[in-house]
């Protein structure tokens, strides 16, 4: 009896692998909807449609984008978690919803109620002065903190950004610097804060980068894996002795479960896609980095970012469980 339960298993195990390959085979039959946390015009919208447009040619679908924007990036992703498991709704994703999870503000785990098919980008984060400031270098800055407590204001998109806790980790390495933070609603705010001379620098992605180039603002350190090709004379975090690496990663995301086949397909197509002449003129014309990680490994690095997150979070008193 037992040996004949085994038997119908197998064969019933080898059916449904089967039909889910032929499933997967026929995949995509239809359009796809492409959920972007942010509002349009922004720039992981407006990259994110052209790593769509250019995805769609190798997918013979059309792909749909739906700005799903609010909850500082997290609404996006929380209404593509309850869809079909069945590749046709997918989504972007930052590093905003795991801070958030971590600060007790989502009813969602990021990691683990996703599937994780590609990291794709990162954004251009960095520090900011004023060009009449008088420190000319990051080191300069650094030791003038270190050595006058909280005298040294830095502006930020908001508490639990990715910006804000580059600054909170970078404190907490060199030795204890005790920073004021001044949170504004966005890059525009924080940026007007600093020409006012209401703030002594400002640390978030490259909104900064025209004022930068008009000579207003210095760029004094970066905060990616290797320096800014638009500003290569500025160095990054790591290259002066700091263990800090804040990327901004930007992923493709979808419900939990997708079969595998399926998560290859959109993995190849959005890969290929991101070869397109345009997609790589458009994210250069926005300072904005690739970070390809494929299925495994990008779901890999979000387990280990979120640990990471998690304990500066609670180190910070930032979480709220």
């Amino acid at each position: 009896m037992k040996q004949r339960f085994i038997v119908i298993l197998a064969i019933m195990t080898m059916f449904l692998g089967l039909g889910l390959s032929a499933f997967a085979a026929e995949f995509p039959t239809k359009p796809i909807s492409f959920v972007i946390p942010y509002p349009a015009g922004g720039s992981t919208d407006v990259t994110g449609r052209a790593l769509a447009n250019a995805a769609k040619k190798y997918l013979g679908q059309p792909i749909i984008v739906e700005n799903k924007s609010g909850g500082g990036g997290s609404v996006g992703p929380s209404l593509v978690i309850p869809k079909p498991p069945d590749g046709y709704t997918i989504g972007v994703i930052t590093s905003s919803p795991t801070i958030a999870y971590h600060m007790g503000k989502l009813n969602f785990h990021p990691v683990d109620d996703l599937t994780h098919i590609m990291r794709w980008a990162g954004y251009l984060f960095g520090l900011v002065v004023q060009t009449e400031s008088k420190w000319k270098t990051i080191q300069e800055f650094i030791q003038y903190a270190k050595q006058n407590p909280q005298k040294v204001s830095f502006g930020s998109p908001g508490v639990g950004t990715p910006p804000h806790l580059a600054m909170e980790e970078l404190a907490s390495l060199a030795g204890g610097i005790q920073f004021v933070h001044i949170p504004y609603k966005g890059g525009a705010e924080s940026n007007t804060g600093l020409l006012g001379g209401h703030v002594d620098s400002v640390s978030d992605s490259s909104g900064w980068g025209p004022l930068v180039d008009a000579g207003k603002f210095r760029l004094l350190v970066t905060y990616g894996y290797q320096r800014s090709t638009r500003y290569p004379q500025v160095p990054t975090l790591k290259e002066i002795g700091y263990d800090l690496v804040s990327p901004g990663p930007i992923g493709l995301i979808g419900p939990k479960g997708i079969p595998k086949p399926i998560v290859a397909k959109l993995h190849d197509a959005f890969k290929r896609a991101m070869d397109d002449p345009d997609f790589q003129a458009i994210m250069k014309k926005l300072d904005m980095t690739p970070l390809y990680l494929n299925s495994e490994d990008y779901e890999k690095y979000v387990r280990q970012d979120s640990e990471r997150i998690g304990k500066l979070v609670k180190k910070l008193g930032l979480d709220k469980k």
